[in-house]
């Protein structure tokens, strides 16, 4: 059997988990031999994580799901990278030049990606409503920049990765889901499409009507709390790594874990 080295999250991405993966480890494990479905797989953290032997990982992002393609593929980037403003911001309009010319799905636009997520601010992604990359330049004195990624490639085989709603996911009755949406706060586009309250009703429905287990995370509001305790689901609060505000109020900020059809360690409900 081949084994594969642990693999870190390949970019920088607001709002990760991997501070959550061992809480979530520990919820895997008996499952750990069934399919990892993510409809919101993000920067992977979760993913990598878990280390899955068969994954079907969504997002909605085109851009994002190119890069992970590539990946698959044993990306090596050619392309200049640099920590200067100048650079970025022209690297930043060839990327969109891409985008409105249709051809987000090639390898320039991978390597772009990439060194956008690098430099830019903060690890945000982000879009505006023309569909346009709009991330200003970061304030870091240093980046590490990887360019071969062909370590990926083995454990990325073994994984599908699909674009679209979650809706669209053809899920298996024993499908381990671990779901992470957009979290129910003022959320600046992550895509072009804006992830409303009705979508987040819509996602925990979805989510209760599938047999196998389930497992989600999202911000801890009093409507995200009682809309998943109507539908049946078992809660834990958390608090998250984050501040609520970086201009006054510094109490962590609370997050949920909300479980379905998970039986504990020795087989009972």
């Amino acid at each position: 059997m081949t084994v594969v080295a642990k693999l870190n999250p390949p970019l920088k991405w607001a709002g990760g988990k991997r501070w959550l993966v061992p809480h979530l480890s520990a919820l895997w494990e008996p499952y750990h031999e069934l399919r990892l479905v993510e409809p919101f797989c993000g920067g992977l953290a979760v993913a990598l994580g878990l280390a899955p032997k068969r994954a079907l990982l969504n997002d909605i992002n085109p851009h994002l799901l190119n890069f992970y393609r590539w990946l698959q593929k044993g990306l090596v980037i050619s392309l200049d990278m640099a920590n200067d403003k100048d650079f970025y911001y022209r690297s930043r309009t060839r990327f969109n030049e891409l985008i409105k010319a249709k051809a987000f799905n090639t390898q320039e636009a991978a390597e772009l990606f990439y060194y956008l997520n690098r430099t830019g601010y903060n690890g945000l992604c982000r879009f505006n409503k023309k569909g346009k990359f709009n991330v200003p330049f970061g304030r870091y004195k240093r980046i590490n920049y990887v360019r071969d990624f062909r370590g990926y490639r083995t454990l990325f085989k073994a994984w599908e990765f699909k674009m679209g709603d979650f809706e669209d996911l053809k899920l298996r009755n024993d499908d381990f889901v671990y779901a992470d949406p957009p979290y129910d706060v003022e959320f600046t586009q992550y895509a072009k499409q804006a992830f409303t309250w009705e979508d987040q009703v819509r996602l925990a429905k979805w989510l209760a009507q599938h047999p196998g287990p389930v497992v989600a995370s999202n911000q801890a509001t009093d409507r995200i709390v009682e809309l998943y305790s109507s539908l049946g689901f078992k809660l834990m609060t958390l608090d998250a790594p984050r501040r609520i505000s970086c201009t006054g109020d510094r109490t962590p900020a609370r997050e949920v874990l909300v479980l379905k059809n998970l039986v504990r360690r020795g087989g009972s409900p």
